[in-house]
């Protein structure tokens, strides 16, 4: 019987709507579509504001007010109540709003349209759960201390109605709305770094002047547990890392983004699902360097990952795509190689040779980017970029300063295992790269296992080693080069050789960790929105700038390349 009791209670919930949800249809459709079809929300709300704010109500001794949860089917409708009083008879709902009231052409003030049908929407919800009449509702503006009296009338339950139609008509759809006409409304919205309104904006006006919405960093750390028997639990509302003969170690919840276990630490459940709960994503790493996976919760809307599969299995749009990829990847390569022959036109006469092997390498490469966007399948694609990948590879050790130790000297790629240092590098690197990826395309929403260019050939998810091509020369190829001419490695104690296999000791490790989370730290400016953001943003914005890709909003996925 409490089975059929709770199964009734969860259909009626699916079939009514929300009043909030209502607010957020008056404020733009587009925002009532990602909450309430897509369930769009962003990662952190300690990072990004709430579009909502609740101030706490200040009872008078002589008045009685309680908060109420509604619903009613015969309306569709349903909602909690910030604030109900009863007196002299007269039931009247209260909103609460830190914000300001709108003001009309004399400046009197007025209810903001979206709060009007907010409340007007409370009060016929209570007439119609209730059996009552209720007058009118009432919205508290607490920073200009202003009450606003809305009247319900026929007006306005045929507002409330229309509304709920238009609602439930957008809950079938398929297509998401529009950017709303008003930017204004984009500043003020918590979810435009999901909607990412002013580079739609800009596929559709090449000539707009984008503001930048979308944050440009993420505080929050990234905790790598390196140590092999080390312990993540949960403690009320923090992380507790309990490692061997060490002080136990607690985090609040809301400073991390992710939590990376190396070789064989450990996680509690009570903590997985606490990291669900919070959007902090787990992943996992084995002692040798290798990216072993991601947590993965599968949450969000079935109707993105449809429009995802409708999408990537047209061959002509993942061709188009991969175009994209192979171009920015080798674009990248190229640009990375020409950093290393300026001012450089008066050099010893035993860097001649490197230098025009450099050069050489860099002229054919430009010669093969020509072709790629002749490309007629995804094979020729292929062999267009194994061909940049040699070259490229075949010019990387040119980089290396000649005061550099032969031990971290590249003479070619190699993995699986890793036959040197420099390799060892790169392959924890990448590790540490995929990672990331998989991060923002959980986060996100996506599916990593459909791809457009990579196909399923091992444990990777394809649309992870897809997006890991953008972000291997910034992140990794060039992170590894300056350390090395740095001088800022112990071919002792940072590797550990077994064999003909070359591996980063947990020292080695540590170095390049702290290394490479420094350099997600550094921005890099997009040449087509003209905004900076670090690289640890650039992770998320590229997976959302790829779904506009088939949203009808694309054009500015995969432009990251070298200055």
């Amino acid at each position: 019987m409490q089975a059929l009791e709770l199964t009734r209670a969860t259909e009626l919930q699916i079939s009514t709507i929300r009043v909030s949800a209502l607010h957020a249809l008056a404020y733009c459709p587009r925002l009532f579509y990602l909450e309430e079809v897509e369930e769009l929300y962003t990662q952190d709300a300690a990072v990004f504001a709430g579009r909502r704010l609740h101030t706490e109500l200040e009872k008078q001794e002589d008045e009685e007010w309680e908060e109420l949860f509604l619903e009613s089917e015969e309306l569709g409708l349903r909602g909690r109540l910030d604030a109900l009083r009863t007196r002299d008879g007269q039931t009247i709902p209260y909103e609460h709003k830190r914000g300001r009231a709108h003001r009309d052409e004399n400046k009197q003030p007025q209810a903001w349209e979206s709060d009007r049908l907010q409340i007007l929407a409370y009060a016929f919800l209570l007439e119609s759960a209730r059996g009552i009449t209720v007058k009118e509702g009432r919205i508290r503006y607490h920073a200009d201390n202003v009450l606003i009296h809305v009247p319900l009338d026929d007006s306005g339950r045929a507002a409330v109605r229309e509304a709920i139609q238009e609602a439930r008509a957008l809950r079938q759809s398929t297509h998401r709305p529009p950017v709303t006409n008003n930017e204004r409304l984009c500043a003020r919205c918590s979810l435009a770094p999901v909607c990412l309104p002013e580079e739609a904006r800009l596929a559709h006006d090449r000539e707009w002047q984008p503001i930048r919405l979308f944050p440009e960093d993420d505080e929050r750390q990234v905790i790598h547990v390196l140590e092999p028997g080390t312990c993540v639990g949960r403690t009320g509302e923090q992380i507790k890392i309990t490692r061997r003969n060490q002080p136990v170690e607690t985090v609040p919840a809301r400073q991390v983004g992710q939590l990376v276990l190396h070789s064989f630490s450990q996680i509690s459940t009570q903590a997985l699902h606490f990291c669900a709960d919070q959007g902090i994503g787990v992943h996992f790493i084995s002692g040798g360097g290798r990216y072993l996976g991601s947590f993965d919760t599968k949450q969000g809307s079935i109707q993105r990952r449809i429009r995802q599969y409708a999408a990537l299995s047209n061959p002509d749009t993942c061709l188009e795509l991969a175009q994209k990829l192979v171009l920015c990847r080798g674009q990248g390569q190229r640009k990375f190689l020409m950093r290393g022959t300026r001012g450089k036109a008066d050099v010893p006469e035993t860097l001649h040779k490197a230098l025009a092997k450099l050069a050489a390498g860099i002229a054919q490469m430009k010669a093969v980017l020509k072709q790629v966007p002749q490309a007629k399948s995804l094979e020729s694609l292929l062999g267009l970029e194994g061909n940049l990948a040699a070259l490229y590879f075949s010019a990387l050790p040119c980089l290396i300063s000649k005061d550099v130790v032969e031990q971290l000297h590249f003479n070619g790629r190699n993995r699986r295992p890793p036959k040197d240092r420099f390799n060892a590098m790169l392959g924890f690197g990448y590790a540490l790269l995929l990672k990331d990826v998989m991060n923002a395309i959980l986060t996100v929403g996506l599916e990593p296992a459909l791809g457009f260019y990579h196909q399923p050939r091992s444990q990777a998810a394809p649309l992870a080693l897809d997006l890991l091509e953008i972000f291997r020369v910034p992140l990794v190829d060039m992170t590894v080069i300056a350390s090395v001419n740095r001088g800022q490695w112990d071919v002792k104690a940072d590797f550990e050789i077994r064999g003909e296999q070359v591996w980063l000791s947990e020292a080695g490790r540590r170095k390049f960790v702290e290394l490479y989370e420094r350099r997600k730290q550094e921005s890099w400016k997009h040449p087509v929105t003209g905004y900076s953001l670090t690289y640890r943003r650039l992770f998320e914005l590229e997976v959302r700038l790829l779904e506009k890709e088939w949203m009808g909003e694309g054009g500015l996925f995969a432009h990251l390349v070298l200055r």
